[in-house]
């Protein structure tokens, strides 16, 4: 097949078309901007250069067409009053650039104003440049080709740790790209309200939530229109503003935020409010059922499912009642959810709440032994030390005393059912309303920003988790909801003693990759929790901090080797009361003789390997 010879060209046009666009909005505000100027200068030269190594003459030509149109503002020639030609050029730019290649796309800029007959414009969003993911492969490519060519086995686990690594940093740019800005949206919608040419503000807010192109895409239509809705039906004229003792500019704000596993986008305005006479009347006038003028919440919502205008006229902006029709819809293809509230002379704001496959998000990374969750940076109040004396226990509840208050306390172990440990660090988070609630930790990983995809549809997972994440390595981890795993915390209480024995883990202790994933499928398979060791010494220090059931353990390690780990934590008052495996190719009469000499309990040997003689060792020895 023949290459897309646009498929580079193609989003950094979109990206500096867009730009241009933002800029020219801007400069129309901000009057002769020097800076500004220059900048769109560059964007213009780079497009018109951009454009003339892939051939495409029609947008060299109106880049050249927009610099000219600049140079006397460059020269210290006065700026329009509006910059209607200029944008008039960069409309005419994004009509090419969305017409690249086939099938052709729809435009990354507002339409005209005289194209905008019909509201539900889809825009098509492009990612950026694919080099960094190209160049991932590459050497991905050349890891795999010299791992065939290993001379040395003993060179094999560095050199697929490096693959493990370059693998996961392809897929974390992979997922990246299916992933944009919200802040995309809020060039569209400023040009939206400035070809009103009213004295009205657009305020974006939350332009770094990321979220899935289509998803914006869609969003775009809803959007746009819900800003018109404003615009026509809320903003006062600037006399009717001062009469009220509002500022004669009007603002419109737009904000996306993200939590548990969903995105909210509001829509903003400081006006009159929603006419909810008008609603009434005109659901009369339609033979549509009319709740009471005093029913607010039943009148707003007949708004939203009505198909109604309270427009007098039918003007460029309003009046035809399909507005709110193309929101509605919108949110129902998203699986979303669109609801308002308003007050007289207070504004009014539209809410949609749509759930998202994926989204990025920053998180607080918790880890109880084996066990790793995640939980929204947004929520997190704080993070303390933990401290014995603070946590107060009762037959019905545990509590944190913090600042002289007591908060609901639980460990992330009783969350999500791993074996209770020693805890180190406590995390205080907002469940959702201010009140707070306390999770204890064994260890605190830190702060990622991480790609957060939804709950797989028909999985039957516990309410506290909102989403997942895929950690280092390539394992689905939980995202905590804050408001569920408050109400877990409070309906939680502490294990007792025989739960806590119960419930204790089995530490694997070995080298190998391939040997300690295989020990600890068979064990997990067999209702075993487990925790991984890559050396003895790792494991010895995991062993003095936690609590094990047995130690299933390699005898060949570099460093400290299995007969001497044994031989150790039987000389440990409280660890040699742990049962221990030796694992072994060495089958000799000797080395059985020196793994019963240093007190294990068991000796199992890789060529002689039997899954249920293991078993049933491990089920007698726990």
């Amino acid at each position: 097949m023949e290459k897309d010879p646009y498929r580079y060209f193609r989003p950094e046009a979109n990206d500096l078309v867009a730009q241009l666009g933002a800029g020219l909005v801007e400069l129309e505000k901000t009057g002769s901007d020097a800076a500004l100027i220059a900048k769109l200068f560059r964007l213009a030269h780079t497009l018109k250069g951009a454009a003339r190594i892939v051939r495409h003459r029609e947008i060299a030509e109106l880049s050249h067409a927009l610099e000219t149109w600049m140079t006397p503002l460059r020269d210290g020639g006065a700026l329009p009053a509006r910059v209607d030609e200029g944008l008039a050029l960069v409309d005419k730019m994004s009509v090419h650039v969305a017409s690249l290649g086939a099938p052709p796309k729809p435009v990354t800029q507002p339409v005209p104003v005289a194209q905008r007959a019909e509201p539900a414009q889809r825009v098509a969003f492009d990612r950026v440049d694919l080099g960094e993911l190209l160049d991932g492969l590459a050497d991905l490519q050349v890891q795999v080709a010299q791992l065939r060519n290993l001379d040395d086995p003993r060179h094999l686990p560095g050199r697929i740790d490096q693959i493990e690594r370059e693998v996961r940093r392809v897929r974390e740019e992979t997922e990246q790209l299916q992933l944009i800005p919200a802040g995309s949206l809020f060039p569209m919608l400023t040009r939206v309200v400035r070809d009103v040419a009213a004295p009205i503000d657009l305020v974006g807010k939350g332009g770094d939530t990321r979220l899935e192109a289509g998803v914006l895409s869609v969003l775009h239509g809803a959007l746009v229109q819900l800003v018109r809705n404003a615009i026509a039906h809320g903003i006062e004229p600037a006399a009717e503003r001062r009469t009220a003792g509002k500022p004669e500019r009007a603002t419109i704000t737009v904000e996306v935020t993200q939590a548990n596993g969903r995105v909210a986008v509001r829509v903003a305005d400081d006006g009159r409010g929603i006419n909810l006479s008008a609603v009434r009347s005109a659901l009369i006038e339609k033979g549509l059922a009319a709740p009471a003028l005093d029913d607010r919440d039943a009148l707003i919502r007949a708004l939203i499912d009505g198909g109604v205008s309270t427009a007098t006229s039918v003007s460029e902006m309003a009046g035809r009642g399909v507005g709110l029709d193309v929101v509605r819809a919108a949110a129902r293809e998203l699986g979303g959810e669109l609801t308002a509230t308003t007050g007289t002379g207070a504004g009014t704001t539209f809410m949609l709440s749509l759930p998202v496959s994926m989204s990025t998000l920053q998180v607080v990374m918790l880890a109880v032994g084996s066990h790793v969750a995640a939980v929204p940076l947004a929520s997190v109040h704080r993070i303390i030390a933990a401290r014995a004396e603070r946590i107060v226990q009762s037959e019905r509840a545990t509590v944190l005393v913090h600042d002289d208050a007591s908060v609901p306390y639980a460990t992330l172990a009783q969350l999500v059912g791993a074996p209770s440990t020693s805890i180190h660090s406590v995390v205080l988070v907002d469940r959702g309303d201010g009140e707070l609630v306390a999770l204890g930790a064994e260890r605190v990983l830190g702060v990622r920003e991480v790609v957060q995809r939804a709950r797989p549809p028909g999985a039957t997972l516990d309410p506290i988790v909102a989403g997942l994440v895929i950690d280092d390595g390539g394992v689905p981890r939980p995202v905590l909801d804050p408001t569920q795993a408050a109400k877990a915390i409070r309906a939680s209480r502490a294990p007792t003693a025989a739960e806590k024995r119960k419930r204790l883990p089995i530490l694997v202790i070995d080298d190998s990759l391939t040997t300690r994933m295989l020990e600890q499928s068979i064990l997990e398979s067999a209702g075993y929790e487990v925790e991984l060791a890559s050396s003895a010494e790792e494991g010895l220090a995991k062993a003095q901090r936690n609590r094990y059931a047995l130690f299933l353990v390699d005898v060949e390690m570099p460093g400290m080797d299995g007969f001497t780990f044994v031989a150790t934590t039987r000389a440990h008052a409280e660890l040699s009361k742990v049962p221990a495996i030796l694992v072994t190719s060495r089958n000799a009469p000797e080395d059985l003789r020196r793994g019963t000499d240093v007190g294990a309990k068991g000796y199992i040997v890789k060529g002689e390997f039997d899954q249920k003689e293991l078993l049933a060792l491990i089920g007698k020895l726990t």
